[in-house]
């Protein structure tokens, strides 16, 4: 569920940023309107509670995975939570790339599109890696709480056979291996972001 959730999460973040960079002001395809109405949907998604978001958009959830409870139903909200905060940590990577290279390249005959993917991209990757690691830990702490759905997972241990049943060991158990996780995740994004930093 995490695995999935952030890979599909961080391909439509990356796709959103890249259309939010090139309509913003003074961006290659400037478009008010269209940079308007998807940042303010970004900034609506990111205000909602994850909880709240999953029973908000259960209709949603119900049409395009068949169900409203359990793992595939979870990854619906997921995936549009964390799209939504991908999308704007990678828009802020790419804006902080150097614009005087961006108009050297362009002097050299550049597309747009080869400015995006293999400049601007490339001289974001270390920030957009940084981003991504900061956002598999904030979708590893949804996917706890989606265990409250029926999402089944450490959430719904801890839930179930840990706060339900009174039983303190699981419930401890469950906080470790959260925690366990995060140090894990945390350590091989920090090791990935350093040997990609120049």
């Amino acid at each position: 569920m995490l695995i999935i959730s952030t890979l599909i999460s961080s391909v439509a973040g990356f796709l959103v940023a890249v259309v939010l960079v090139v309509t913003n002001k003074g961006g290659m395809l400037q478009n008010k309107l269209i940079y308007g109405i998807l940042s303010f949907l970004v900034n609506v998604i990111r205000s909602f509670p994850f909880i709240i978001l999953v029973v908000f958009i259960l209709p949603v959830t119900k049409v395009i995975v068949g169900t409203s409870i359990g793992v595939k139903a979870a990854i619906v909200p997921l995936v549009v939570a964390a799209t939504a905060f991908i999308a704007k940590i990678i828009e802020n990577s790419l804006q902080e790339v150097d614009e005087d290279l961006i108009e050297a390249m362009k002097s050299f005959g550049l597309s747009d599109a080869q400015v995006i993917f293999n400049v601007m991209f490339s001289e974001a990757l270390p920030s957009i890696v940084s981003g991504i690691i900061l956002a598999t830990i904030a979708i590893l702490g949804s996917t706890a709480m989606a265990g409250a759905v029926g999402a089944g997972g450490i959430g719904s241990v801890a839930l179930t056979y840990g706060y339900q049943s009174f039983n303190k060991q699981v419930m401890w158990l469950t906080v470790i291996i959260l925690i366990i996780l995060v140090q894990v995740i945390q350590f091989i994004g920090n090791l990935v972001y350093r040997r990609m930093k120049p």
